[in-house]
């Protein structure tokens, strides 16, 4: 067993220059294990949801209305979570075997999945039933589009949270 106590996870604190190591608070090993991989798309495609609806969602706020802030809400919800586990992982070494045995991560991954899958969903109604006719007849109306992908990269990252329920869930239970 390496570090963490995870399979295929190695020490590997801080950056080799030559032959010597530099900032060693940061573990990048847990960054390129399976885990750290999950949490960086996990992060990467709530920045891009996030963006989504606040350049192209929030114009259209009044078109939009309650799916934009549910899915406004989940997103930022879902974000910062990630953000700080993935800090606590980066700068402590404890932190992933500790956090990870319990059963906050699989609780929060299997809400945040729960919660992408809904708000994905009423989006997409959203979508269909006031954005498209919009779309239609107003030339340049780019609400459209972007909620549509919006809305196809929360069912993504649900599907993310869902898999890392899943090994979360295989964590606690002992089952690596």
């Amino acid at each position: 067993m390496s570090s963490f106590g995870v399979r295929g996870m190695s020490q590997q604190f801080g950056i080799r220059i030559c032959c010597c190591r530099v900032c060693t608070c940061i573990n990048f090993g847990f960054v390129t294990s399976k885990a750290g991989i999950l949490k960086m798309l996990q992060l990467g495609l709530a920045t891009l949801c996030e963006g989504l609806l606040i350049r192209y969602g929030m114009p259209a706020a009044d078109t939009i209305g309650q799916p934009l802030m549910g899915f406004l809400t989940t997103t930022s919800y879902c974000f910062t979570t990630v953000a700080i586990l993935l800090a606590c992982y980066c700068f402590s070494e404890k932190s992933f075997g500790l956090i990870r045995q319990s059963l906050f991560e699989t609780l929060f991954n299997g809400i945040a999945c729960s919660m992408y899958f809904s708000a994905s969903s009423y989006m997409g109604f959203a979508c269909v039933v006031w954005l498209h006719p919009q779309f239609l007849i107003k030339p340049g109306f780019w609400a459209y589009p972007a909620m549509t992908a919006a809305y196809y990269i929360g069912y993504a990252a649900g599907l993310l949270h869902g898999i890392d329920a899943y090994l979360a869930f295989k964590h606690y239970k002992g089952y690596r």
